[in-house]
């Protein structure tokens, strides 16, 4: 039997054993060696040889990932490792370290109850760390550190035992910070923060496949003074076989992370806010195998002969061949084609059915996206999976061939269900299509997989950069009249608190929610307690306020008013950007008797009209999407690279020294960055490594708002006066 088959094989066995799976993913800052981790990992379980050096990227399956040497898309794959004689079955996720494919990321966490944060030795904790961690941690996901590329520090860094000693400590200190910002007020969270000691903390060399923890120092008796010694006189081999990294991580993973028998009776109620007493949240706290099927799909993916696959965790039920399921958000139910379990780039289908407890890859599910709840009953789909960083850049596509139109337009409409990151709009009439993701590299990315994964030759535009609107104060009372003069709608406009913001954008209060939990969450961020209770509706991160009191028609036009609102929010009044952090309150409405009289022709030009002229009362202006960057560069090229961000508008906060580089730390509007990679390259002589992070979003400078919205109505063809009593700029 051959290995690969004979692994599937024992896998398919431990399924039915919840207490021995661990669903675990690998997240870190871009290139600081989770997939050279992930190699290590599948060499330890006898799935790829171990030869040589870790730098195979089996988990890059993709042709562009080997090419840059990132990993782009999320990758699974399914193991095995015995610990203290019990055998574990393992489901991996190795996710994407660069924050344009933060996505993949989030996505993952849905999926798995143990994080493995890995970070690099010589850099500490990067803008990305910080981010993986606060995704775990918001899914309830259980976090443990493997420090990676120590062998740097003896052997380029020259530190002796005491040096890196007080490196690995502050390491360990920072990611702890981390933990406990993010955990100090949840009660569903004990302590979860790494320790040495508690053997939640692992060190090795991903590149050169050895590791050390507190428990594998006592058994193997290899401590660090070993180690500075063996790699000091190039043993590094001996030092593999002595102490693999593999084994030290497995273990580590089989011991102190979570099985879905711990962690699902504690993550179903931060997930899924159905009836928390019913049949259904039981078989999903207690991993009922013989339950209704409860899925949640965390990713979707195409392989050219199966067709569309649906990967994600299985919280009920067992997934079979055949089964009618339900989609949520969808009509009818998909049936099952296939069911089978990732081993890196490749599906294995099973001809047994997937119990619950673990991940599983699914064909048929014609009508899922990523992020859909599929279950055998109706049921209250699971939260939303809500993404830290949003669409900021935006690209024109279209299909060089007009004959390739249909084909373009299906595969963009595939991208946007693959990734929900990415946001697509079509223009069937004028055949061009826009496409928003979180940056430059991801847009690239997408592109050229167009081109070479579907054959469709395409001509992309400049990156455009996508800005909001908000208003920055409280606008007068304004009217709105619809066309035939009969109905009339009041309301104001006000700013919402950047915590009101932050806790729409993070999913802490939404219209899924009940009610009461809604308010509450309404009034921790700030809102006062009148308010909270009439909250009618929220679009994007705008909250529209009903306080009206005892108007006739008004329950069955509100349809109509909320969709006239969402219309004039998605186009703001100054260049048809989207509104941001906007609070409306509808104070009064006259309506007409006869419902002809108030229908959608009426009711949602009066609103539109209405809402944006509040928002020019409120003092409306534009925002621009900003970055955290961060540059390490040798002292010589210090000023060269600091220069790159001031140049573009951005802003120096701070200058250290980190080993033999300065850190230069800032922030920069993304319109800016555009462009940033080779200019830095050629100001530095290639010497500066950098990585941004996307900030939010912030005031446009007044100088520049009046030519930056001419540009923007020039470019999507608008009338080049601003709107009525524009003033201000």
């Amino acid at each position: 039997m051959g290995r690969r088959k004979k692994i599937v094989q024992e896998c398919e066995q431990l399924m039915d054993a919840p207490g021995q799976i661990r669903n675990i993913a690998i997240a870190a800052h871009v290139d600081h060696g989770k997939t050279t981790l992930t190699d290590n990992l599948l060499a330890g379980a006898g799935m790829i040889a171990d030869e040589g050096e870790a730098t195979r990227l089996m988990m890059d399956t993709e042709e562009d990932e080997q090419e840059r040497g990132i990993t782009i898309d999320a990758a699974n794959v399914s193991m095995t490792h015995t610990y203290e004689d019990t055998n574990h079955l393992i489901n991996l996720i190795d996710t994407p370290g660069h924050v344009d494919f933060g996505g993949d990321v989030t996505r993952a966490m849905r999926a798995v109850d143990g994080a493995l944060v890995v970070v690099d030795a010589v850099e500490g904790a990067m803008p990305q760390t910080e981010t993986v961690v606060r995704q775990a941690l918001r899914e309830g996901v259980k976090p443990a550190l493997f420090i990676n590329k120590v062998d740097r520090l003896i052997s380029e860094l020259q530190e002796g035992p005491q040096e890196m000693q007080e490196r690995l400590q502050t390491v360990i200190a920072d990611v702890n910070e981390l933990i406990r910002g993010m955990t100090e007020n949840r009660d569903d969270i004990n302590d979860w923060t790494v320790s040495v000691e508690g053997g939640t903390v692992a060190f090795g060399s991903a590149l050169y496949k050895w590791g050390v923890s507190a428990p594998s120092m006592i058994e193997t008796g290899i401590g660090f003074p070993e180690i500075i010694e063996m790699e000091q006189n190039d043993k590094r081999k001996q030092l593999h076989e002595e102490t693999p990294l593999s084994d030290v991580v497995l273990d580590m993973v089989a011991e102190h992370f979570p099985d879905p028998l711990d962690a699902q009776p504690r993550r179903i109620p931060r997930v899924w806010r159905g009836d928390d007493s019913s049949n259904l949240a039981t078989q999903m706290r207690d991993v009922t195998d013989d339950g209704d099927v409860v899925f949640m799909v965390t990713d979707i993916s195409m392989d050219p002969h199966a067709g569309e696959i649906a990967t994600g965790r299985l919280f009920s039920g067992t997934l079979e061949k055949g089964q009618e399921l339900y989609v949520s958000g969808t009509v009818g139910t998909n049936r099952v084609q296939s069911v089978g379990i990732f081993m890196g780039g490749e599906r294995e289908e099973l001809d047994r059915g997937v119990p619950a407890g673990n991940i599983a890859a699914v064909t048929g599910l014609r009508d899922a996206i990523a992020g859909s709840t599929v279950s055998s009953v109706e049921m209250t789909p699971f939260e939303s999976i809500e993404h830290i960083s949003e669409p900021v850049i935006t690209k024109s596509v279209e299909a060089t061939n007009m004959d390739d139109l249909p084909k373009l337009i299906q595969t963009l409409q595939q991208v946007a269900k693959e990734d929900p990151t990415i946001r697509v709009e079509i223009n069937e009439d004028t055949g061009e299509h826009l496409i928003s993701g979180q940056g430059e590299l991801h847009l690239e990315v997408i592109t050229k997989r167009i081109q070479s994964n579907q054959g469709i030759p395409v001509q992309t535009g400049e990156p455009i950069v996508v800005y909001r609107e908000s208003p920055q104060n409280a606008s007068r009372e304004v009217e709105g009249v619809s066309p035939n003069r009969h109905n009339k709608f009041y309301i104001t406009v006000e700013q919402l608190s950047d915590d009101i913001v932050d806790a729409i954008q993070l999913g802490e209060v939404s219209m899924d929610m009940p009610e009461l939990e809604r308010r509450e969450a309404l009034q921790e961020a700030g809102m006062d307690k009148d308010t909270s209770q009439e909250v009618e509706h929220i679009h994007g991160t705008n909250i529209l306020i009903d306080d009206t009191k005892g108007i006739q028609h008004l329950n069955e036009t509100m349809e109509l008013v909320i969709e006239g609102l969402e219309e004039a929010l998605d186009d703001g009044p100054l260049a048809a950007e989207p509104t941001q952090g906007a609070l409306l309150r509808l104070h009064d409405a006259k309506l007409h008797e006869d419902t002809i009289h108030r229908g959608p022709a009426q009711v949602i030009p009066a609103i539109r009209d209405a809402v944006h002229r509040a928002l020019i009362d409120g003092d409306i202006k534009l925002l621009e999407p900003i970055q955290d960057v961060r540059i390490d560069v040798p002292s010589a090229h210090m000023g060269s690279a600091s220069g790159e961000i001031q140049g573009r508008r951005g802003r120096v906060d701070d200058m250290f020294q980190e080993g033999d580089l300065m850190v230069i730390e800032g922030i920069a509007p993304v319109g800016e960055m555009i462009g940033f990679s080779s200019d830095i390259r050629s100001a530095t002589e290639g010497r500066a490594s950098w990585n941004t992070e996307n900030a939010g979003f912030r005031v446009l400078s007044d100088t520049l708002q009046r030519e930056k919205i001419m540009e923007i109505r020039e470019r999507k063809g608008m009338k080049l006066e601003l709107p009525g009593s524009v003033d201000q700029f």
